[in-house]
């Protein structure tokens, strides 16, 4: 459990970085024309949706049968899809104007996100099998 702690740490540091990125340089991103608060609701969603995807396919590594970690990776990205089509829904649904600076920055962070999840996940499968 202490290696998984130590792999999820890039995750959570992402996220504080960006946070604090988002909350301390307002006027660089208002020149972009990007909308703060939609840039910090998109990464806490990323947080969340990521956390508890590598959570599953942590949790799936330890499972003697392979395709346990198959199904929990597709499981992971399908919530993942699902969770981000429901909140652009929401948000398109409910902004009088769509701010795209804002969703495409959203989309980058998903991104980034998942990059990291797929290199600690591997880390983790390392380690265990190492």
């Amino acid at each position: 459990m202490n290696s998984q702690k130590k792999v999820i740490l890039p995750i959570v540091l992402l996220f504080v970085f960006v946070n604090a990125f988002l909350l301390t340089s307002s006027s660089f991103i208002t020149k972009w024309g990007a909308d703060k608060d939609v840039l910090i609701v998109a990464n806490i969603i990323c947080f969340v949706i990521n956390l508890l995807a590598f959570l599953l396919q942590s949790k799936s590594l330890q499972n003697a049968n392979p395709n346990a970690f198959v199904r929990a990776v597709m499981g992971g990205v399908m919530l993942k899809m699902l969770v981000c089509i429901f909140a652009v829904f929401i948000y398109v649904m409910s902004a009088k104007e769509v701010n795209k600076p804002a969703v495409i920055i959203s989309m980058a962070l998903y991104i980034l996100y998942m990059a990291i999840e797929i290199a600690a996940i591997l880390k983790l499968n390392k380690q265990k099998n190492g």
